[in-house]
Formats: C-alpha cells, sequence, structure tokens
C-alpha cells in the first residue's frame, strides 16, 4: 500500500487499483472544527485536480479535489452523521471517497510521506 500526497494536502492511498483519498492532519488543524462534508455519489467520475468534495468548518469551506483521475467507488456514508471524525482521524476514519483509478501515471508527481511532511514544514 502507497500513500502519497498533493500540495493541496489531500492524500490517496493505493491498493492495487483502487485509492482512499482524504484530507491531511495538517489541513484538518488549519480548517479547525469540521461541521459538514459534501461528499461526491458512488459512480461520479473524477479527474485529476477536479473538485472531489467539500468540507465546511466553523472558520471556512474548503474545496477538496480529486489526486487522480477514476470513478468514485464509495463515499464515506459516516461522515454524514459525524463530519468530526475528519477532525479525529484524518488518515483513518476520516477518510472522504473511495475511487477506482484510471492512471496510475498520474500518482507520479505526488509527494510521498516525508516530501509531504518537509513540504508542510517549509510552509510554517
Amino acid at each position: 500500500m502507497t500513500v502519497k500526497y498533493t500540495k493541496e494536502h489531500e492524500w490517496i492511498r493505493i491498493d492495487g487499483d483502487t485509492a482512499t483519498v482524504g484530507i491531511s492532519n495538517y489541513a484538518q488543524e488549519q480548517l479547525g472544527e469540521i461541521v459538514f462534508v459534501e461528499l461526491p455519489e458512488a459512480g461520479q467520475r473524477l479527474d485529476k485536480g477536479s473538485q472531489a468534495a467539500v468540507i465546511e468548518s466553523v472558520k471556512a469551506a474548503r474545496e477538496i479535489y480529486a489526486p487522480a483521475s477514476g470513478e468514485v467507488t464509495e463515499p464515506n456514508a459516516g461522515l454524514d452523521a459525524e463530519p468530526g471524525k475528519v477532525n479525529a482521524d484524518a488518515t483513518g476514519e476520516g477518510w472522504l471517497l473511495k475511487m477506482k483509478i484510471t492512471d496510475a501515471g498520474e500518482l507520479d508527481g505526488l509527494m510521498n510521506e516525508d516530501e509531504y511532511k518537509g513540504y508542510v514544514e517549509g510552509l510554517g
């Protein structure tokens, strides 16, 4: 299983041709208390860089972008009732959607965990 990160603070965990997408701990900390998550429907096609979801916090609303192209196989329905799971466990139970990726080559430009940590430290 491989995890990659975008400069917009999304993560994508790849397991074969299936991927799970969410936001990083850094992103959820910047947003503050998350009160609503708008997710795509299963079957929706996403292009890399297109809007995949919207997260609203008490501070702001933020668009979440698809780190790769593919088809949504499962939105995290548990976030409807408990959007705070994103704050509590951004890289675990707070995942946003699962998708079947169509072009694994699109992942090549993304950062690995160490590169992402360095990127975030440079933002400080």
